[in-house]
């Protein structure tokens, strides 16, 4: 049977004892029984196309909280570019039989359409994230960080949970999210989890499933190239080491680096000067074809 989000009634479609919602009017009434009866909840937003990474982050918060809602759901508002919007991959049906597999009686699905979401008027709101949506991802893609904190703020509002978890893959996002959260005073507790790989090293994301097997070799290429550089950060100058990881790219004809950047875990500047009891992360960004990926490493 074909699941689409549209059809979905406004009650919730039992598959195998999994719900699924496509409003949050439905959603918000079974939310409010379970706190009622005490549960603590967590919640997992993605946009959909799971994968083992998604699974780890869902593992986690079944973990640790009575029931579990996972948001499925393809923000518009967060792409400045099109055509990714366009080809990020839907697969409602295939999600929600990867999520059978884990606790379909603890986990709530929240399959949403635009509407649902903007209520008739797609547009993002503007936040000052002080400084940290400016760095990398902010200064390739205008708009990005506004678009990601209108719709995890809605989000938030709709699930209202206790506890809510992002991966490290998107570690400039989970630092925009943690700062939504201090400067909106919201009740929620954000997790941060580990990076999923793939066994070849290439961090785990929906945009991978675009790849042929050949480019997914290539692609392995960046986290090596991290790790090299987490390697060289004991002795070498940044510099030095972003010359060396540009000069990487320059001899590989399939991978095209966008950025590369070692920054400061905390405020995400790039940094000038090596500064003592400072964590330092080195983030990257490069494409295969229009098939953007990114990933981070701790240097220290």
């Amino acid at each position: 049977m074909q699941i689409n989000a549209n059809s979905l009634s406004l009650q919730a479609v039992n598959f195998q004892k999994m719900k699924v919602f496509a409003t949050k009017i439905a959603l918000k009434n079974v939310i409010a029984q379970k706190k009622q009866e005490g549960s603590l909840l967590g919640f997992v937003p993605t946009m959909g196309a799971l994968h083992k990474g998604h699974l780890s982050l869902i593992q986690n918060a079944l973990k640790e909280n009575d029931s579990v809602v996972v948001s499925i759901f393809v923000n518009p508002t967060q792409f400045n570019n099109t055509l990714d919007l366009e080809h990020y991959p839907r697969t409602l049906e295939a999600d929600i039989d990867k999520l059978k597999t884990l606790s379909p009686s603890k986990i709530v699905v929240y399959a949403p359409n635009v509407n649902d979401i903007y209520e008739g008027a797609v547009s993002k709101e503007h936040f000052d994230f002080e400084g940290l949506e400016y760095q990398m991802e902010g200064k390739f893609r205008p708009g990005h960080f506004d678009g990601v904190g209108t719709v995890v703020q809605r989000l938030f509002e709709i699930v209202q949970p206790h506890n809510a978890y992002f991966g490290e893959k998107d570690f400039q996002q989970l630092a925009v999210i943690k700062k939504l959260v201090s400067i909106k005073k919201l009740s929620v507790k954000i997790i941060g989890c580990p990076i999923a790989r793939e066994q070849n090293g290439l961090a785990m994301s929906s945009r991978n499933v675009r790849l042929t097997e050949e480019e997914q070799k290539h692609a392995a290429m960046i986290y090596r190239v991290l790790q090299t550089a987490k390697e060289k950060f004991g002795t070498e100058q940044a510099t030095k080491i972003k010359e060396w990881v540009v000069h990487q790219f320059e001899n590989n004809s399939i991978l095209t680096l966008e950025y590369f950047e070692i920054s400061n875990e905390s405020t995400l500047e790039p940094m000038q000067k090596k500064q003592k009891n400072t964590k330092y992360r080195a983030f990257i960004a490069a494409y295969i074809r229009d098939v953007r990926l990114i990933d981070n490493i701790a240097l220290n």
